[in-house]
């Protein structure tokens, strides 16, 4: 029997299954089983691929300074073709089986690129439709949890006392988590297959939407420095990124008074580098690299799916940006981020 039923049932019931509730408890430890087996086979199956991922990359990085030193050799011979020819009579050496040689080098190089690419693309599509038939599947069990509890609570709510209520609900609450969980892996791994078409995106009037829109304690303040830029991008990407960036800076937050503050500048490298910064509780500096880690929580007691901040990265990456992150204890936390504004993002 499932640890966390087992548990409530001793607590409860004294260990013993009262006549009648036998293929209830049935029901929903089979339920806890089937989504346990089935999400740690998806983790390890995204811990795989994401190794895979890393491997693929450095490969991809190899050749491209194999690359570059192909290119700084033939820019050699063709500067030293521009010479007199007299200075390479009694050289024993001919450009033109050099410049071939190199050619063959760079066909070679190309195309063992072109196929390390497409394997990649092809890991990819499938670790894509893994998760998302795995995450429909785990909706399966956690419906029928959900349902049955309710069902329970609603037939028998007078005879429960208020400890066996505070059990169940209990269990309610980690379905609702459970479901949170499913929904991240969904989000994450969609993030590069959306379809609807890209247009130009006032920042200002998306900013304005997740605030009338969103649940915001009534502690809480979210300030925008300066006017926002429009963007050539996908709206529901960017609306997942700071919707994402300022959930975590509510969730994160001991202030009685908290604030929430966003702007945006121009760095060294012409890129819009914008900012989301809070006056909550920080972060351990030696945590700071592990944040944006599929599935990374500080705090076992934590609540949240441990996803929000790898789909931020995935996809400020998708718009060949970069972020990172400056936090000090007890006093707040800033995450920056660079989005391209040359044309060169991904349509």
């Amino acid at each position: 029997m499932n640890s966390l039923l087992e548990r409530q049932i001793a607590k409860h019931l004294g260990g013993t299954i009262p006549e009648g509730l036998e293929n209830f408890l049935n029901a929903i430890n089979n339920s806890y089983i089937n989504y346990d087996e089935q999400s740690a086979l998806l983790q390890r199956a995204m811990k795989l691929s994401s190794d895979e991922l890393f491997e693929a990359n450095e490969k991809l990085r190899e050749e491209a300074r194999s690359l570059t030193d192909v290119n700084k050799n033939l820019e050699f011979i063709l500067s030293s073709m521009n010479l007199d020819v007299n200075d390479y009579s009694d050289q024993k050496f001919n450009a033109t089986d050099y410049i071939k040689q190199q050619s063959e080098e760079i066909i070679k190089i190309n195309k063992q690129r072109e196929e390390l690419l497409k394997n990649l693309e092809l890991q990819n599509q499938e670790l894509s439709d893994y998760a998302h038939a795995v995450s429909h599947d785990l909706k399966a069990p956690l419906r029928s949890i959900n349902t049955l509890i309710e069902w329970f609570i609603t037939d028998n709510k007078e005879k429960l006392s208020p400890d066996n209520l505070d059990s169940l609900n209990l269990i309610l609450l980690n379905v609702e988590k459970m479901d949170l969980l499913i929904k991240g892996i969904l989000d994450y791994s969609s993030i590069d297959k959306l379809q609807s078409e890209n247009r130009i995106v006032d920042f200002n009037v998306l900013l304005d939407e997740i605030i009338r829109t969103s649940l915001l304690p009534e502690n809480f303040e979210i300030k925008v420095d300066n006017k926002l830029p429009q963007i050539y991008g996908h709206y529901y990407r960017f609306k997942q990124l700071f919707e994402n960036l300022i959930n975590n800076a509510i969730k994160y937050n001991d202030k009685d008074k908290g604030v929430i503050e966003i702007g945006y500048g121009l760095n060294s490298d012409n890129l819009l580098e914008f900012y989301v910064k809070d006056n909550g509780m920080g972060i351990e500096a030696a945590y700071l690299d592990k944040i944006f880690n599929i599935f990374t929580k500080l705090d076992n007691s934590d609540t949240s799916s441990g996803i929000g901040l790898s789909i931020v990265k995935k996809i400020v990456q998708f718009y060949n940006g970069k972020i990172w992150v400056e936090s000090a204890l007890n006093k707040g936390t800033t995450f920056f981020f660079t989005l391209d504004i040359n044309g060169k993002a991904k349509s």
